[in-house]
């Protein structure tokens, strides 16, 4: 034990679950007489050595710790890309035990993003009695939602496999380095990154992975349609409030979801009407802060993120009228106009639906060309063409480290696989909320291809063609992950494409601005358009891609806009 500034710590400290294992934790606590609320965060990423200072000298004992299978605890890692990995039990073993330490008063809450936050809603469904409030935030309802949302996601998961949870797995079976993180990741940037992303076919990966994670990674990849986490299913078993945080580049914004489910679902009176979700122009790595890339949205954009949570611990846990309560629901916040508005739920309930349709003499390909967007229903039969080439994929724009970031498109206006549509400069601002649409018409000359919609604030003269969000549809599976359906080439097929959550303002004398394309590489991975199966074959071909926008086939874009911006 050590005492530093107030603060004793203790390392490595035994918590028995209920089988006999024994899973280790770090303990921080205030450095004086007397029982404190307690803050546990586990973690499968190597348990947090410091970094909750302000939460121990606001009164708190915060304990992190390393889950089953990982760094100092015992047993095996599961990943939870299967159900019933043992968490929800080792969770609910570490409350109580939490609960019942000689410097603990009884009173438990949870904190941690993503993986972290997947293990509180997997604990919170067990109902541990000394749990009274969480801050899970940025983990979607489902690993479909993040892994698989139409296509795999190369860039993201092999990365994570590699860097993330690998190393470990490498040391415990007595493999040679890398054995942490940061030696991965140092091997990734440096070295082995190219090879990886452009690896086929993505089966074979999971031979150079290691013993307790390749056989799971091969079993995901066979059974990419697998729902482990069934999070929509379980609210009704949560007894207690959620504190949740999210970005609108975050790739796990589909954490907005909870809120609703909980505020019809949940439990007890209490966790129907205690979350919170704060939304503002973040990613993933990036939560709270005023710049993400290289936009920077403003100081309003920036918020203390511990500040808030250890105010909502605050009335939790200690009983403190702080009036958290009375605070909205859901505050986000507006791009464009840098505000931050609040609602009684996710996505807002007060917004109009306003349809623009496509428009072109066929020359979409071109940014100067003649693709509009526009209100009025489109008269002629003119279609728009591009070849999409899996070998030349639409590369996508991000961090090194993989994060999605508010990318400026004016960086791939050279390419010619991808489609315009704008609006006219607007003559007042619009300003959108929750999830846009686009129901697409078009052909393939392949059996199977992808097709991507990517919204766009166009700023006036040549500035930046700002990203807000996109989204995608995998043609075997426009209609359900769980079958497929190839495509017929030539024929005209309706596609329906919902894009991520995002509100902005549309500025007077910008353009909205819609982008069609067919891949995002290596974000998801590459359609080979063949119909085969793309993560066990390596051949690639060309499709000719077709886009409708006649009165029988009126291709448009679906908004939700705010009457009051």
């Amino acid at each position: 034990m050590s005492g530093i500034l107030g603060i004793l710590t203790e390392t490595n400290v035994d918590v028995p679950m209920r089988d006999g294992v024994l899973l280790r934790a770090n303990v921080f606590r205030p450095d004086g007489p007397g029982q404190y609320p307690g803050l546990l965060l586990r973690t499968p990423y190597g348990k947090p050595a410091g970094g909750y200072d302000r939460f121990v000298r606001s009164g708190y004992v915060v304990v992190t710790q390393d889950s089953r299978g990982r760094y100092a605890s015992e047993g095996d890692y599961v990943p939870f890309t299967v159900e019933n990995t043992g968490d929800a039990e080792d969770g609910y073993d570490s409350v109580e035990w939490l609960a019942q330490q000689p410097y603990c008063n009884g009173k438990v809450g949870t904190l941690g993003a993503s993986y972290n936050a997947w293990m509180q809603w997997e604990l919170a469904r067990l109902r541990p009695p000394s749990l009274v409030a969480m801050c899970a935030y940025t983990i979607p309802l489902e690993l479909t939602e993040v892994d698989y949302p139409g296509g795999f996601r190369p860039g993201r998961r092999i990365r994570w496999w590699m860097t993330t949870i690998a190393p470990d797995l490498r040391k415990r079976h007595g493999l040679r380095p890398p054995h942490t993180k940061e030696e991965a990741n140092q091997i990734w940037n440096d070295i082995e990154h190219g090879r990886w992303l452009g690896f086929m076919p993505w089966l074979d990966v999971c031979k150079y992975l290691p013993p307790g994670l390749s056989e799971y990674a091969e079993d995901w990849l066979k059974h990419p349609n697998r729902r482990p986490w069934k999070f929509d299913q379980i609210h009704k078993e949560v007894e207690v409030p959620n504190l949740d945080f999210s970005g609108w580049y975050d790739h796990c914004n589909g954490t907005m979801a909870h809120l609703g489910l909980m505020q019809k679902n949940g439990r007890t009176k209490q966790a129907r009407t205690g979350c919170k979700l704060i939304l503002g122009p973040w990613n993933h790595g990036g939560l709270g802060s005023r710049k993400i890339g290289d936009i920077d949205f403003g100081p309003q954009a920036q918020l203390d993120l511990q500040l808030i949570m250890i105010r909502w611990f605050d009335h939790w846990l200690k009983n403190i009228d702080n009036s958290i309560d009375q605070d909205p629901p859901v505050r986000y916040f507006v791009m464009g106009s840098e505000k931050w508005k609040s609602a009684d739920t996710w996505p807002p309930e007060h917004l109009q639906e306003q349809t623009f349709y496509f428009h072109s003499q066929g020359d979409a390909d071109q940014l100067e060309g003649s693709g509009t967007l526009s209100q009025t229903a489109p008269e002629g039969d003119a279609t728009d063409t591009y070849t999409y080439d899996p070998n030349d994929p639409m590369p996508t724009l991000w961090t090194p480290n993989l994060y999605t970031v508010p990318s400026n498109r004016r960086q791939t206006e050279y390419r010619t696989d991808v489609l315009y549509y704008r609006t006219e400069p607007l003559d007042e601002a619009v300003e959108i909320a929750g999830y846009p649409e686009v129901k697409l018409y078009a052909s393939s000359s392949a059996l199977d291809t992808d097709f991507f919609a990517r919204l766009v604030d166009e700023h006036p003269d040549g500035g930046p063609a700002i990203e807000l969000c996109y989204g995608l549809v995998r043609a075997r599976h426009r209609h359900s992950l769980d079958s497929e359906d190839l495509l017929t080439p030539g024929e005209v097929t309706a596609f329906h494409i919902r894009l991520g959550a995002t509100v902005c303002c549309f500025q007077k004398g910008h353009r909205i601005r819609l982008e069609i394309t067919s891949s995002d590489f290596p974000n998801h991975d590459r359609n080979h358009n063949t119909g085969k199966n793309d993560l066990a074959d390596t051949e690639l071909i060309p499709a000719r891609q077709e886009i409708y926008h006649s009165p029988k086939h009126p291709s448009h874009l679906i908004l939700r806009t705010d009457p009051n911006p």
